[in-house]
């Protein structure tokens, strides 16, 4: 089974995919082969496209080179590669799909796709916390704006809703959201979507 989490900056995509992966689920980000050949990490793969120089996996960088990647290979690259990252394990939950592309792919070979969505107030405070590398270029609120709005316009992210099998709007605490994911999982193993 593949489950593909989509959303925007910082809305709960790595939680929710955490909580899969407590269930048993592999959890593979889309963003983790692109780390991965920028960083020269490559020993999970079974095979590459082309290799880059080694360099920081900044948001901008892992942007640019993911605009590429599919530009070069296709659309669905990420997938395939997140994919074949995670190929031992039976059931794999993909964090940061980011494109119609990206979620045709999942589908295509069976899976399905979880919409997470809150206001940006909520998601600017979740990034300051968790503080992540990728995120150091956002020092306000207006960044954080500018960067979601540059991400929408380059992968449309709020349209993939509509492509979504599940929606879950992630504004409460986190035992709401774990609550949300166990009736998802419950629903998916049970084999009623």
């Amino acid at each position: 089974m593949i489950v593909g989490v989509v959303g925007k900056i910082a809305a709960g995509k790595t939680t929710v995919a955490k909580f899969f992966e407590e269930k048993g689920f592999c959890r593979v980000s889309c963003s983790d082969p692109l780390i991965d050949l920028l960083t020269h990490n490559l020993n999970d793969y079974s095979w590459l496209p082309e290799i880059p120089e080694r360099g920081e996996p900044t948001r901008d960088r892992l942007i640019e080179y993911g605009k590429h990647l599919k530009e070069t290979y296709g659309e669905d690259i990420l997938i395939r590669l997140a994919i074949d990252k995670r190929r031992h394990c039976k059931n794999i939950v993909i964090d940061g799909v980011r494109s119609k592309g990206e979620i045709e792919a999942i589908k295509k070979r069976g899976g399905v796709i979880i919409y997470i969505e809150a206001r940006p107030e909520i998601r600017y405070e979740r990034l300051k916390k968790r503080n992540a590398g990728k995120d150091k270029v956002i020092k306000s609120f207006e960044d954080f704006l500018d960067a979601d709005k540059a991400e929408e316009k380059l992968y449309h992210t709020s349209m993939l809703k509509d492509l979504a099998d599940f929606l879950i709007v992630n504004e409460g605490s986190l035992e709401d959201l774990k609550n949300r994911v166990k009736t998802i999982i419950n629903s998916l193993t049970s084999g009623k979507i």
